[in-house]
């Protein structure tokens, strides 16, 4: 029998997007890819010659369950170089992504019924590792009108006795806006331990992405290597614990996952020390991207009013042309053969907003700009 919680896991819209867009494609038509936050840059060669040189020299073995000691050691550097906070290697516990990450901080600190404040809209996974864990998500809306900032008045408002955690994404996906370090401090003082997802740190271009641990030590961090460094299939990650978690999760990790690839945390160890000339040139050309694309869908009609400055998309007020974001996105993807992702899939306050990822070339850009040009100009609005 199919258990409960298998059953009633919603499905991840914009992984629907991509599947439908692909059966497209095998039938030969040609589609632009914009749903996807996966960059379409090649991991940077002295990472690759990194891995490389850890196979040549045979490191495809078990590591520490906590992550080669090398690499802890390197993050711990990234983090006192990056925001004057000092941490220790023994509070480091590198994973398979950052997903399994997430799932393991949940396992940890969540008891049956407990809640986690998250915000509205929000990354779609989110919620669904709260409710596999048995814990309780509890939404906060943020406001297109309000930069999508995170009001901690609000959050105030939804603490409980349950509270066990507040969750927080900032550069975030969807909306691609940065808290500001006012904003991140009241958060910090309300109580409930922080869990901060930091995956988009270093892809910012306009203000400065500030880490949770410049405020609290009550945080559990998680961070990789996928977005910065365009390495999504490498599936390396990592989180940053309250030292008194470190051995309840490490055991965890022992019996869930072992331990993270080998070879892939001596390449991780080459992106924090060797790849901050290739971060610095893929983030330029994101910026130029994103730039344009907000240009271009503020001329289509898409309302934008807080332009985001960090990750890599843009969450656009389509309200104006429909009110159905799960229609309206598959109807695009069926009409103008350019995928885009709901606004529903991120949260009941997203709805009536696409999501667009500038993760992809500047011409394919300019061609899914055009291609939705011509589709908007001919569909009858509902």
């Amino acid at each position: 029998m199919i258990s409960k919680k298998a059953q009633e896991i919603p499905p991840f819209i914009v992984m629907e997007v991509l599947e439908k867009a692909g059966e497209m494609e095998r039938k030969g038509e040609d589609i632009i890819h914009l749903e996807i936050g996966e960059p379409d840059f090649d991991t940077p060669e002295c990472i690759k010659e990194a891995a490389r040189r850890a196979l040549r020299e045979g490191k495809t073995r078990y590591t520490h369950s906590l992550g080669l000691i090398e690499l802890r050691e390197a993050i711990c550097e990234h983090y006192l170089d990056k925001y004057r906070v000092k941490i220790s290697p023994e509070q480091i516990l590198v994973t398979s992504g950052t997903s399994p990450a997430l799932f393991l901080v949940f396992s940890a600190l969540l008891e049956r019924g407990a809640e986690v404040i998250i915000s509205d809209p929000h990354y779609p996974c989110y919620p669904n590792f709260v409710n596999l864990v048995d814990g309780v998500p509890i939404f906060v809306e943020v406001h297109e009108a309000d930069g999508f900032q995170y009001c901690p008045k609000e959050i105030q408002k939804r603490i409980t006795p349950k509270t066990s955690g507040i969750l927080i994404n900032s550069p975030s996906n969807p909306t691609g806006n940065l808290l500001s370090s006012e904003r991140m401090k009241e958060i910090a003082a309300l109580g409930p331990m922080i869990i901060s997802d930091e995956i988009y740190h270093g892809l910012v271009y306009e203000g400065k992405e500030l880490c949770i641990l410049e405020f609290t030590e009550r945080a559990f961090v998680l961070n990789g290597f996928s977005k910065l460094y365009a390495m999504t299939g490498w599936r390396l990650g990592y989180v940053i614990v309250p030292p008194e978690f470190a051995r309840p999760m490490q055991k965890l990790h022992q019996n869930l996952f072992i331990s993270a690839n080998c070879f892939v945390q001596w390449a991780g160890i080459a992106a924090l020390r060797d790849a901050a000339g290739d971060v610095a040139r893929m983030r330029e050309i994101y910026d130029t991207r994103r730039k344009f694309m907000i240009k271009r869908l503020k001329e289509l009609g898409f309302g934008i009013s807080s332009p985001p400055t960090g990750a890599f998309y843009v969450l656009a007020n389509a309200k104006r042309f429909s009110q159905d974001s799960y229609r309206l996105a598959f109807d695009i993807l069926k009409q103008a053969r350019v995928a885009v992702s709901p606004g529903i899939d991120f949260g009941n306050n997203a709805e009536g907003y696409l999501r667009f990822s500038y993760a992809v070339s500047l011409e394919k850009i300019q061609e899914g700009m055009e291609r939705l040009e011509k589709y908007l100009a001919n569909r009858h609005y509902t």
